[in-house]
């Protein structure tokens, strides 16, 4: 999983990257433009779980799941006509899953600001304005090809004109494609288009420290985000603070300013969740592992991201809860207990499940 970090310049987009790689690798300015080439870093989904599965399988290691962060250049208006470094960051962003994008909630006369004054509404307006410009014209570029494809009875063709005449106004009126009402055949007929807006969107809100305990309904109030995208608060600025430190003193750090959870892990978790990925355990004394598959999955697909022989070969799993097998000290209890459950090729894994697969040899 790919996410791309945009937003204005100097709003604290590099800083943010550093923060969740907990790395030094983008350069954080006070001018525009001092990210030109993007920064990709792999941050750890962190889970306690994990660490708890370790101490009673007596694990060797942990191997968490992981999310990859790519940090863009700065947009600034007139960027899907080539202003700033816009040409650049379209096609950078295009390669992404989904998009974080971070906008400016904080007022620091020493920090410039590309529009002159702190309005996160506004700043908002003028990201998503140019990314959907920029799909329009890829939109009316392919309608034109279409058109021709569509006349001589190309059947496919003929139903992309029906939906592309409802995009159209769509995002004519400032919507982005994510919020396009269609069904699962018009999104396939929709995916060649790599439309940009046409990702999930999480808005992280860089604010003073003061403000990292923001409720949501605030910080939708101070964006104007609806309810359709998440919405975060966080403070880059104290982030930045803790990077050196050990997790204990960030924890306490942390709790002296009454926050008790971590922004960082917040914003990494919620990315994960948007695109609608899970994981389950395997638990053993080589290793304790997290796996990413997609919610609804099956267990004969979900081994298969271990190895494709497993999903081919599949003839059943062995199914604990990660709760369960914690609580009753094993593999060998659980059993005893009856909490380890023999389950089929139908079965849907659920998140946080601990499996063992059996297959044809």
């Amino acid at each position: 999983m790919k996410v791309g970090i945009v937003g204005l310049p100097n709003v604290g987009k590099s800083t943010l990257f550093n923060a969740l790689t907990k790395s030094y690798a983008a350069e954080a300015a006070n001018f525009p433009f001092c990210t030109i080439e993007p920064n990709v870093g792999i941050v750890n989904v962190h889970d306690d779980r994990l660490e708890a599965l370790r101490a009673t399988v007596n694990g060797a290691k942990i191997i968490p799941a992981h999310v990859e962060f790519v940090d863009i250049a700065g947009l600034v208006e007139g960027a899907s006509k080539g202003e700033g470094l816009g040409n650049k960051f379209l096609s950078h962003i295009r390669q992404v899953d989904a998009i974080l994008q971070v906008v400016r909630g904080f007022s620091d006369t020493n920090v410039h600001h590309v529009n002159g004054s702190v309005n996160a509404k506004r700043d908002i307006e003028v990201i998503n304005a140019e990314l959907i410009i920029a799909d329009l014209d890829s939109l009316e570029r392919r309608m034109g090809d279409n058109d021709k494809k569509a006349r001589s009875g190309d059947k496919d063709a003929k139903a992309r004109t029906e939906i592309y005449a409802r995009l159209k106004p769509h995002l004519e009126s400032g919507e982005l494609a994510i919020d396009f009402e269609r069904t699962e055949e018009e999104s396939e007929l929709l995916r060649d288009l790599f439309l940009l807006t046409n990702k999930p969107f999480i808005y992280a809100v860089n604010v003073d420290e003061s403000w990292v305990l923001q409720t949501e309904a605030e910080l939708r109030a101070l964006t104007g985000i609806s309810a359709k995208a998440p919405v975060l608060p966080i403070s880059a600025k104290l982030e930045l603070e803790m990077m050196e430190f050990s997790e204990a003193d960030r924890k306490e750090y942390l709790e002296s300013l009454d926050i008790h959870f971590n922004p960082t892990d917040v914003v990494i978790k919620t990315c994960y969740d948007l695109l609608g990925l899970q994981y389950y355990f395997t638990a053993g004394e080589i290793e304790v592992r997290a796996w990413t598959i997609h919610k609804g999955w099956s267990a004969p697909e979900a081994a298969g991201v271990i190895h494709t022989d497993f999903q081919k070969k599949f003839i059943k799993a062995d199914v604990v809860k990660w709760s369960d097998l914690v609580e009753s000290g094993g593999w060998a209890p659980a059993r005893e207990k009856g909490k380890v459950k023999m389950e089929g090729k139908e079965y849907i894994v659920q998140d946080g499940d601990v499996m063992l697969f059996k297959f044809w040899a």
